[in-house]
């Protein structure tokens, strides 16, 4: 075998040694080589090349599609895991108080739909994940489904069915109206694994919250922060406030844009 040939031969052999140059006596130490697993795409792509048969090729697109599926759930479920290590607050911001025709009174708050939109959509659209409802309804009961999906496609379904809410005199279409609100408000909370959080301990201290345009005004403060040491100085005023009024809905916005200005600033110094 000619000297060229030898060359290609070897070109074509994985490394799986290395010559050690430091070594005064040129010792060829033996170098443990990590070889990833091909693909099921890599491997249809090698049986096309090879003229394989329908049906294998078959067997090896199903194969693929499968490898894909479940890339797709633990993506998800990875996705999952990031949101909850920063859950967002949501808060009972509905103070509901009417008489009922027996003589009692009924007296709850509530977070709204809309509440629970603004805190959960922008926390979900951070990892990646969307969502949607479907709604159903038969003679009796209604139905509705929140989907959240991941940006790979997979995706999870939350149920959950009612009848028409008929309390306070309310029409036909107002009642089946309120009972799809009440369903698409817990099925994307029961979703997210999130529960919204009563304010009648901030409110029997007498402590008022931070008024939505100071909490925004603070957090575009933390997010210019020109460097690490003004990032702690303006984080660590605005959450100090916030957490002595207990107020767990501007701490965690203020959590949000601290750890996005500092990721920011980490990358700009690579």
């Amino acid at each position: 075998m000619g000297p060229t040939r030898q060359a290609e031969k070897e070109a074509t052999l994985p490394l799986t040694i290395e010559q050690a140059p430091s070594k005064p006596n040129g010792a060829i130490v033996a170098v443990s080589m990590p070889v990833a697993a091909p693909t099921p795409m890599e491997l249809l792509r090698i049986a096309m090349s090879q003229g394989a048969d329908i049906e294998k090729l078959e067997k090896l697109m199903g194969l693929q599609e499968r490898f894909e599926k479940n890339e797709a759930r633990k993506a998800f479920v990875a996705a999952m895991k990031q949101f909850k290590a920063n859950p967002p607050v949501i808060l009972k911001n509905k103070h509901v108080h009417y008489p009922t025709k027996a003589g009692g009174v009924v007296d709850y708050r509530h977070a709204t739909l809309d509440n629970v939109c603004n805190e959960v959509i922008p926390a979900l659209s951070a990892v990646g994940i969307s969502h949607a409802w479907k709604v159903a309804q038969d003679k009796e009961f209604i139905t509705v489904i929140c989907v959240l999906t991941h940006e790979l496609g997979h995706s999870e379904e939350t149920q959950m069915m009612g009848s028409p809410d008929t309390s306070g005199d309310k029409s036909p279409l107002k009642a089946v109206s309120s009972t799809v609100t009440h369903l698409q408000r817990y099925t994307l909370l029961s979703a997210c694994g999130l529960a919204a959080s009563n304010d009648d301990e901030t409110e029997a201290n007498g402590k008022p919250f931070i008024e939505g345009s100071e909490i925004e005004k603070n957090c575009a403060e933390i997010s210019r922060a020109p460097g690490i040491p003004e990032l702690k100085f303006l984080f660590g005023v605005a959450y100090g406030k916030a957490e002595e009024l207990n107020d767990r809905k501007a701490m965690a916005h203020y959590v949000t844009a601290k750890d996005k200005r500092k990721a920011e600033l980490q990358n700009a110094t690579r």
